[in-house]
């Protein structure tokens, strides 16, 4: 089967197209001029180069194909510089939808996020945008909704690396979050870690099932763990000891709401949001369906966070750069 994948050369995007070049499918890449550093098995997909900025590039990409993945995602915002949530998350989503139509194509699998339907947040409201608009289309979608995603990230950004280089590695204390003036419910935060390489197994799964067709999916990892227990988790892996500090959200969400477009702040807002609900969800359905057995948030399969493990990383990265 030949897939055009918008999103191919990010952390779940390259995954995706290594499990579909897996199974035997044909996948076909949007990159940006100068990304194609990022990818891996070159005679294996075709490359389109081009942004959603471009739509020549985008009916090329998707010109002849059987399905259309579209994996694009931001988790930040920096609305100065014209990135916004609903441009890429949104408006995107549509104009590709609406390219697959014209052109034939009736198979669209969507890339949203676990609890989009609370609209707590412009990134949940802009996927559920998306969500909506695919769902009045006459194709055959399919949507999935994972909790937060993990393993090794090949140069890219990751939930647990980021935890890792931003609060494990600083001097700084580490962050409970508390609602409220005094320290309570500080381990009430849950989480269902999701494996990537899950996920990209239940894309490509999915695509080859035709009773997933106008269906959504929560993608979730096999435990429920605290916002505390990832910490620890995640310490324990860094061979990292560490104190915890337990904060109060309102003044943090002040203080985001002052530095959310720099770059260098951390954690934006609407990620601070996020933290404060439960992003809990379970895989099953889909994971059964196709003979999937999710991995663990676990040491087994964070292996890629140890000192020495980030030092290789680091240095096979900048090798693929020169």
């Amino acid at each position: 089967m030949k897939v055009a994948v918008f999103g191919g050369t990010g952390f779940v995007g390259r995954y995706i197209t290594d499990a579909l070049i897996s199974n035997g499918h044909k996948p076909r890449l949007l990159v940006r001029p100068g990304s194609q550093k990022k990818l891996s098995r070159h005679a294996s997909y075709e490359c389109v180069f081009g942004d959603l900025s471009n739509p020549v590039a985008m009916q090329d990409l998707v010109f002849g194909v059987d399905a259309v993945i579209y994996n694009i995602g931001i988790q930040r915002e920096y609305t100065s510089r014209g990135i916004s949530f609903k441009e890429v998350q949104c408006e995107g989503v549509i104009r590709a939808a609406g390219i697959a139509a014209s052109q034939g194509v009736r198979r669209f699998l969507l890339m949203s996020a676990n609890g989009v339907e609370q609209s707590l947040s412009s990134y949940q409201r802009s996927k559920l945008a998306s969500e909506a608009y695919i769902k009045n289309l006459d194709i055959d979608w399919t949507i999935f909704r994972p909790s937060v995603i993990f393993g090794d990230p090949q140069g890219h950004r990751e939930f647990a690396s980021i935890i890792k280089q931003q609060l494990i590695d600083s001097p700084l204390p580490l962050p409970l979050f508390h609602q409220g003036i005094l320290p309570q419910n500080l381990d009430g935060f849950l989480f269902t870690p999701v494996h990537v390489k899950d996920v990209a197994a239940s894309f490509v799964g999915a695509l080859e099932r035709p009773e997933t067709i106008r269906h959504t999916y929560t993608l979730g990892g096999p435990y429920e763990l605290s916002w505390k227990q990832i910490l620890k988790i995640i310490c324990e892996v860094s061979n990292k000891k560490k104190f915890f500090l337990p904060l109060p959200m309102a003044g943090l969400l002040i203080t985001t709401a002052q530095l959310d477009d720099y770059a260098w702040f951390p954690f934006s807002r609407d990620q601070i949001r996020m933290v404060l609900m439960n992003n809990t969800c379970s895989g099953d359905e889909i994971f059964n369906l196709c003979g999937i057995q999710p991995k663990a948030f676990s040491e087994k399969y964070l292996r890629y966070l140890k000192p020495d493990q980030m030092i290789q990383h680091s240095r096979s990265n900048k090798l693929r750069e020169n």
